[in-house]
């Protein structure tokens, strides 16, 4: 197997642990954030010259577009962009404060555009490479209590796969990942909620906060498994669009879908109602 280079963002915890430990291990090099420079000294002393670290806050837009050019010109070619870092906020739209809203935004949401954004000219003059955006279920269905959350990652949705058609003619492929629950530090570590309200405490939106709140509570996905499978992606041609990972996810996005399927359908006669007649001489644009 040929040693590739990844760039991923956030690689102190979670899934950004998990993959840059596998990644690691077989021999591979990655370039990795952090906002912690010394939250990964012990993988720095495992594996030496294969990490290569740099302090990043997403947040921080300049900052991402220096750090990604350093990446590329100090380790050359780099074949696989992972966009990880980020995080969960929760609790009522309403029970969220402004700071609160602007950082979720800021991070999952705007860091993420800019992390591939500053990206796509590296992997152009190089002549492809690929890119792995980490979303969620979330990103697909909703749920009360997680309104923010959602926000973010169905817009950082749209946004890629947007951007894996813009990208296509370079060969740049793109691919999302949906995970569900899975055992990391996520729920209890990697999660902030909002100041809570009495007036949602026997609506849904308290569901959340409850099961955050469940020290006891554990997800089914086993993350080493889910990582395996980002990996092996890279592999695909072409790259998938999508990878739904997690049989919560697969039941939660399958109800969405369906669901949403089945309420257009229903609509389909007022839909196309609005139209001009067929016979107007006016151009016509379809998407």
């Amino acid at each position: 197997m040929a040693q590739r280079t990844w760039l991923i963002t956030g690689i102190n915890s979670g899934f950004g642990r998990h993959m840059t430990e596998q990644l690691l291990e077989r021999g591979d090099r990655v370039a990795g954030t952090v906002r912690n420079v010394n939250s990964v000294d012990d993988l720095k002393a495992k594996y030496g010259d294969l990490l290569w670290t740099d302090q990043l806050d997403v947040t921080d837009i300049p900052a991402i577009y220096t750090v990604i050019d350093r990446a590329f010109t100090e380790l050359g070619t780099i074949d696989v962009v992972v966009s990880n870092a980020g995080y969960g906020l929760f609790g009522a739209a309403e029970e969220l404060t402004i700071e609160q809203i602007t950082h979720q935004l800021n991070t999952n949401l705007s860091g993420s555009i800019h992390v591939v954004r500053a990206s796509l000219p590296h992997l152009r003059t190089q002549g492809g490479g690929r890119i792995i955006q980490l979303s969620t279920v979330g990103g697909q269905a909703a749920f009360p209590g997680g309104s923010l959350y959602h926000a973010t990652k169905w817009g950082i949705e749209g946004f890629t796969e947007a951007v894996m058609q813009e990208v296509a003619p370079f060969n740049i492929g793109v691919t999302i990942v949906e995970p569900g629950g899975a055992r990391t530090n996520f729920r209890h570590h990697g999660s902030k909620i909002g100041p809570k309200l009495d007036a949602y405490e026997n609506s849904p939106a308290s569901a959340a906060r409850r099961i955050l709140e469940d020290s006891k509570a554990v997800s089914l996905g086993d993350p080493a498994k889910m990582v395996k499978i980002m990996i092996d992606s890279v592999d695909q041609h072409p790259a998938p669009k999508r990878i739904v990972l997690g049989s919560d996810s697969y039941q939660a996005i399958h109800r969405a879908l369906s669901g949403r399927l089945q309420d257009l359908e229903l609509q389909k006669e007022l839909a196309f109602s609005t139209d001009f007649p067929k016979d107007n001489p006016s151009v016509a644009y379809k998407f």
